[in-house]
């Protein structure tokens, strides 16, 4: 996903963001100001046919290398990413690997270790029962329950809230092989903490204090520059954090902007609804960078091949 303007871009993922792009209070602070652009995982767009079986499944490389393509496909220079678990976790190879292309990163419950036995285990047998019962209601709640909170995904007494239902139908949607392939390509993702400790690109990270990689972000974090870092916990939250609470991005995302130039309120004033005050950020993320850029939002699809 890709945000642009001439010379700096903003990626992100709209199947994962419908909550965050259609909250009120979101439209002035991003689509008024940034032309977003959509990446999605060969097999993954909206309409896709489904990919070619005898094609050989992609690595977390290939799948960072597509996004080089993408950019100089549209001849963008610099980019700023965002991204969520899985989508974090390429996004933040994409930014090791070139480093001059990214000029920030906002990631959401982010991936950054390799899989651990368990949870390699857990995607070969999800992969298995997509193989051969497709996506039914029981991978339905699996992934739900490494989505959302608790809460939000109710109980026999309480009804899953309307983000859950629309997320369960979405997944419906995807096709079982498309999936499979991405979720093999996850499956044996590398460690790039080393790598994370040479980024200079500022980074925001959130994470629900409910999500399952609540631990890995804090990994995550411990091993980025606090200089150009910061994280904002979410409470009462899993890992869909812009689908979940939307509105605790706001206030953190308007003074990340801001370190930019990008974005200048008329004041600056907490919000009840954001669990980061501006003393909490890093004095580096909100020192002003002027660019004087004005950004217009644009649609744009790139064609795959099979």
């Amino acid at each position: 996903f890709l945000s642009s303007f001439r010379s700096q871009w903003e990626l992100l993922d709209l199947s994962c963001f419908q909550g965050l792009f259609l909250c009120p209070e979101a439209v002035s602070l991003l689509l008024h100001n940034f032309c977003i652009y959509h990446i999605s995982p060969p097999g993954h767009e909206f309409g896709a046919a489904p990919v070619c079986s005898n094609d050989p499944s992609p690595s977390v490389e290939d799948l960072a290398d597509q996004i080089l393509e993408v950019l100089n496909f549209f001849s963008l220079e610099a980019v700023m990413c965002m991204g969520i678990t899985a989508g974090a976790y390429i996004l933040s190879l994409f930014a090791i690997k070139h480093k001059d292309r990214v000029l920030g990163l906002i990631l959401i419950s982010p991936l950054c270790k390799a899989p651990s036995w368990s949870e390699w285990f857990y995607y070969k047998v999800v992969s298995n029962l997509l193989y051969y019962y497709g996506m039914s209601g029981l991978l339905k709640d699996r992934f739900l329950q490494r989505y959302f909170s608790k809460e939000a995904r109710g109980s026999s007494e309480v009804p899953e809230r309307d983000v859950v239902h629309e997320c369960r139908r979405l997944l419906g949607e995807r096709h079982g092989i498309s999936l499979r392939r991405f979720l093999e390509a996850i499956n044996r993702r590398h460690d790039i903490t080393d790598g994370l400790r040479s980024l200079k690109c500022r980074t925001l990270i959130f994470v629900g204090d409910q999500s399952p990689f609540h631990s890995e972000t804090l990994h995550m974090v411990a091993a980025l520059d606090r200089k150009y870092s910061a994280l904002v916990e979410v409470q009462a939250c899993g890992s869909m954090v812009t689908e979940e609470q939307p509105h605790a991005m706001l206030i953190p995302m308007e003074f990340f902007f801001m370190g930019f130039g990008l974005y200048r309120p008329g004041r600056v004033s907490d919000s009840p609804r954001s669990p980061l005050s501006p003393s909490c950020i890093s004095p580096e993320l909100l020192s002003p960078e002027s660019l004087g850029l004005k950004l217009k939002p644009i649609k744009t699809r790139v064609p795959t091949k099979c």
